[in-house]
């Protein structure tokens, strides 16, 4: 794997959007809620916080994690890139800048539950899916800083 962490910028707009979009139309039980320019939206916004950082390969971009401080609030990647450590690498990354990361994944996503858990995630909590768009149940990771809730 030949692959570059960076800042997003605005030239990776559209490239985002269509990993996003892409992983919407590909899931069978994500429900289809926004269009492509729905999504390309959403991307600039995020791009344009400066929340977002790219896995770029061979110059284009093969995935990318936003990260509202502590917050991922998304980690896309190609569907024909996945395993190939690109995922791990934008992680790593988020992991170096934060002592502690949490984010949300579907209990229908278990990919990504396998995933999180080889990263060191704990789930922290769940979710009937009344607090997301998607109205699907969720689940709350944590990785770093005290994952028990301070229990003593």
């Amino acid at each position: 794997m030949s692959c570059v962490i960076r800042p997003a910028h605005s030239g990776d707009v559209r490239a985002t959007a269509e990993i996003v979009h892409q992983f919407q139309e590909e899931t069978a039980w994500m429900p289809k809620l926004y269009s492509l320019e729905e999504v390309v939206g959403f991307c600039r916004a995020m791009i344009d916080r400066g929340w977002v950082i790219v896995a770029q390969s061979q110059g284009r971009v093969v995935g990318f994690l936003a990260r509202d401080q502590e917050e991922v609030c998304s980690l896309y990647l190609l569907s024909n890139e996945r395993g190939n450590g690109f995922g791990r690498a934008l992680l790593a990354s988020a992991k170096a800048s934060s002592p502690r990361l949490l984010l949300r994944t579907f209990v229908a996503n278990e990919a990504a539950q396998r995933f999180y858990h080889r990263q060191g995630f704990i789930e922290i909590g769940r979710g009937d899916g009344s607090t997301n768009e998607e109205e699907l149940p969720d689940i709350y990771l944590q990785w770093g800083d005290d994952p028990q809730g301070d229990q003593a």
